[in-house]
């Protein structure tokens, strides 16, 4: 990726899985917090991120990995409070776009 390439903008699929997300919360009532809930109207409404959010990504997704570990993570009749919180923040393609986008950032102030 080209510095000039850059794009802050969250993929389509990173968005997708943000809407899937509140959407889990609403209909079960648990998982993420008031900060991954604005995370996901964030990624949802697919606006340029702050290099700090991209780091505040990264860092999340290494602190919860060990959800996936948990009873009914992925499972969307009976979802984990974890499965939730993963989704509002991106899901997986969230996880591996901020991994990748950090690396060309570093530690770049916000805009």
């Amino acid at each position: 990726m080209e510095p000039d390439e850059i794009s802050l903008v969250p993929p389509q699929v990173v968005a997708d899985n943000a809407a899937k997300g509140l959407a889990l919360r609403a209909k079960f009532g648990r998982g993420g917090t008031e900060i991954g809930v604005g995370r996901a109207q964030e990624l949802v409404a697919r606006r340029a991120l702050q290099p700090s959010t991209i780091r505040r990504m990264v860092s999340f997704f290494a602190r919860h990995d060990v959800d996936k570990h948990a009873k009914n993570f992925g499972n969307e009749q009976n979802p984990s409070a974890g499965y939730v919180a993963w989704l509002l923040w991106g899901g997986d393609e969230g996880r591996a776009w901020a991994i990748e986008l950090k690396k060309v950032i570093g530690n770049a102030p916000d805009i």
